[in-house]
């Protein structure tokens, strides 16, 4: 078996290799620019930890984590320019860097990259591998619409942002979980255990992420801190907040929360102590913990030994104590 360390190297040595260079070098020069900005490199190796946990072939199932990698990069790409935001992993955006035409059709690139991948090794379940990518990659376009959606409803509720985000952000990792282990022909029983695995990992992953924007600090984080704030997004600390606050504390969150002002960094301050008086950050941090123990019974689950699934446990947790 390998480590989460030996496979987090073998991703990022798979990345140092590919040429993803072309012509005309306006549409591929943003796509080596995304590309080669790093990043957790999370799903590619959360799909070579699935495959090597049934006992597959890890350089058979290395084209597809190439182009989950790069697929999941083209949904950044497009969501920096639906959100408007200057900064990813610590480097301007491409539509920043370059512009808003070139978003899109370097963004549009990529995802065609990604399908070439997942076709370039043939194997017994590629319709099946094919068809859990075709439905995560359909997911998280609702996902995606859904967050949109939200921006300008006063009525969004804690269950609907947690199905968003599943389907915006869970149902990547959990998707490449399944798509490893079916590289690995593993038993069906098995595969929708690790898939809830990812689900649940997913969902805490993404509450950091929330927790993250509010509180990290932009020289590691590597993006904009508060900009949920300013966009309005109805993250979970809001959502929780609303229901926990009193009537008067409401009514200011929802005030605020209806604009956008040139400069944010008051709204930003004022959203924050409202949050710290009601001590969101705990119960956002406690929320983590319900997930991650309900994504560890389905690892149990698994018909692996306990050393086999150590990867994915250290996985699981460096998501969940990340500060970046």
């Amino acid at each position: 078996m390998c480590s989460y360390k030996q496979l987090l190297e073998k991703v990022q040595t798979l990345f140092a290799s590919e040429n993803f260079m072309g012509n005309p070098a306006q549409l591929y020069e943003p796509i080596k620019y995304t590309l080669s900005l790093g990043g957790k490199r999370i799903r590619p190796v959360l799909l070579l930890a699935a495959t090597d946990l049934f006992g597959g072939d890890i350089e058979a199932a290395c084209p597809a984590a190439i182009g989950i990698e790069t697929f999941h990069n083209f949904t950044l790409l497009h969501d920096d320019l639906m959100d408007k935001s200057p900064i990813r992993r610590g480097q301007p955006t491409v539509y920043r860097k370059w512009n808003e035409n070139i978003a899109i059709l370097s963004g549009d690139a990529m995802n065609i990259l990604a399908w070439r991948y997942f076709l370039k090794q043939p194997h017994k379940n590629l319709h099946q591998i094919l068809s859990t990518f075709e439905k995560t990659s359909m997911e998280i376009c609702e996902g995606q619409q859904y967050d949109m959606n939200f921006e300008t409803r006063d009525d969004v509720t804690k269950n609907e942002y947690m199905e968003m985000i599943r389907l915006k952000t869970a149902v990547l990792l959990a998707g490449a979980l399944k798509i490893g282990a079916l590289y690995a022909d593993a038993p069906d029983d098995d595969i929708e255990q690790i898939y809830n695995f990812g689900i649940f990992i997913g969902l805490a992953f993404q509450l950091r992420d929330d927790l993250l924007d509010a509180y990290g600090d932009v020289s590691t984080f590597g993006k904009q801190t508060g900009t949920d704030i300013k966009d309005n997004k109805k993250t979970f600390l809001l959502l929780h907040a609303i229901e926990k606050c009193d009537k008067n504390q409401q009514e200011e969150l929802r005030r605020l929360f209806s604009y956008t002002p040139a400069d944010p960094s008051h709204k930003i301050e004022r959203v924050l102590e409202i949050y710290d008086s009601l001590d969101i950050r705990t119960d956002v941090e406690n929320e983590i913990g319900k997930l991650h123990s309900q994504a560890s019974t389905c690892l149990d689950a698994i018909h692996r030994s306990n050393n086999d699934k150590q990867p994915l446990r250290e996985l699981a947790e460096s998501l969940l104590e990340r500060n970046v």
